[in-house]
């Protein structure tokens, strides 16, 4: 018997090779590549003699032209839980694959469940799950409340036993718990395997856009975070969003990361209870429950979340440093930026922290991706530097150049009406983004060069 072709395909970004080498030439990661198996060499070759023959065994879609396309908006239905249906674009679409992520203990299989039984009222839906029992799952479901009546559960590990039930109920949601644990007979490696993972995600998502149905994934995450398996398994769905939180916290952050059907880098806030994750419909009032004492180092910044503004605090400490190398921590901000402001404060604000540790850190758990929180931070640092403390009703925002300017945020009007909303009264904002009109009950103070910033809260 003829020994099957195999490839060796990184996890990071998908490309393949033929032999395996340590490092990938495309994107530099070590020890990244994993052995993946292909067709045999008879299948090779039927093919080969196929294309020479200049033969295609399928059926050929035909052509159609850019202009005669039904541009009619994709019919979609809610998930039952608004936030749930913000992350996802406006709710869920029929024929779309899914991909949920996320930490051990994070809600994944608590989400879908509640959203699951909530559909099985007026759809037909199926659970799989390879992780859990049966009864685990109905026993989840009976402490949360939830109803059992309609839902159907299946426990199942092989891929083709999973089509074969769905096309057997047709149902118009399904859930896979997890992608890890699905495997195929027609593969010898181990479940959760890179061929293993890529085929039967390949598998699933082919049944769920010929039949229309919805299909979530629940995936593992890393230890730095990121969903593991192959690259490649992103590429494959049509959305994939993340549930971040820890086990310290109450609430549950869900991030859009990749959306065909929406924007990305949506954000909806969840609380956990003893009934399930319940939706937080104003997000700003729980991140800035802030101390009734005031304190230095602590300022309020509005950052942009997909399609809304949200207010969230931010705070610094600056303290004399014991060690030879000061230390620079961020959590929920970006490292190397943290290091890029420091210098910008000294060279154009004329204070100098070489000697001090400098720890930031964004209140809530909640990651800021966008630069609109330069202004802020740095006000915060020299807060904490002076021990001076920043008026509790003033809000900043603004990105902070490398020559010292204020530069411009998009959506800069809807960032000062929600604070207006929240009862500040004071907001340092950059000069191109100062209202045309004034905001009642708010004094808006623009700003073009860091200078005038640090003048203003003095």
């Amino acid at each position: 018997m003829a020994k099957s072709k195999t490839a060796f395909v990184c996890n990071e970004c998908g490309s393949d090779y033929a032999k395996w080498q340590g490092q990938c030439n495309d994107c530099g990661a070590w020890n990244s590549l994993s052995e993946v198996r292909l067709g045999g060499p008879a299948g090779a070759g039927a093919a080969r003699s196929g294309k020479a023959r200049g033969g295609f065994a399928g059926t050929v879609s035909e052509a159609r032209l850019l202009g005669e396309i039904d541009l009619e908006e994709l019919p979609r239905f809610s998930s039952g839980a608004e936030e749930f249906d913000r992350v996802l674009g406006g709710g869920l679409v029929p024929g779309s694959a899914i991909l949920v992520g996320g930490n051990p203990g994070a809600g994944k299989s608590t989400l879908l469940l509640q959203t699951m039984c909530h559909l099985a009222a007026n759809m037909d839906a199926l659970y799989i799950t390879g992780e859990e029992s049966l009864q685990q799952v109905a026993m989840r479901a009976r402490r949360l409340g939830l109803a059992t009546d309609r839902l159907r559960l299946m426990t199942e590990t092989h891929v083709e036993a999973i089509i074969a039930a769905a096309e057997n109920h047709r149902p118009r949601v399904l859930v896979v718990d997890s992608i890890q644990v699905v495997h195929s007979d027609d593969l010898s490696s181990a479940p959760g395997s890179v061929s293993q993972v890529r085929e039967c995600a390949a598998f699933l998502t082919r049944f769920a856009k010929r039949t229309g149905t919805v299909l979530f994934l629940v995936g593992h995450v890393t230890k730095d975070g990121s969903l593991a398996g192959p690259k490649v398994l992103e590429h494959m769905i049509d959305c994939s969003i993340l549930l971040e939180g820890g086990h310290d916290s109450r609430f549950r952050t869900l991030r859009g990361q990749k959306n065909r059907f929406g924007a990305v880098n949506e954000l909806g806030v969840f609380a956990m209870t003893e009934q399930g994750l319940r939706e937080v419909r104003n997000p700003s009032a729980i991140f800035l429950d802030r101390s009734s004492e005031p304190a230095s180092g602590s300022a309020v910044m509005v950052v942009w979340e997909g399609t809304r503004p949200l207010l969230v605090e931010i705070q610094a400490l600056v303290d004399a440093s014991a060690l030879g190398n000061p230390r620079r921590v961020a959590v929920g901000l970006e490292q190397n930026r943290l290091a890029m402001l420091l210098a910008v404060l000294h060279r154009h604000g004329g204070l100098q922290v070489g000697d001090q540790d400098v720890f930031a850190n964004v209140v809530g758990g909640v990651k800021v991706l966008e630069t609109s929180a330069d202004l802020a931070l740095l006000l915060a640092i020299v807060s904490s530097f002076r021990d001076r403390q920043l008026p509790r009703d003033m809000v900043i925002f603004g990105e902070v150049g490398l020559s010292g300017e204020i530069r411009p945020v998009p959506s800069g009007q809807e960032r000062l009406s929600e604070a207006a909303k929240h009862g500040f009264r004071r907001a340092i904002v950059p000069k191109a983004n100062a209202p045309r009109g004034d905001i009642r009950g708010m004094q808006v103070i623009a700003v073009s060069r860091l200078e005038e910033a640090l003048a203003a809260v003095e």
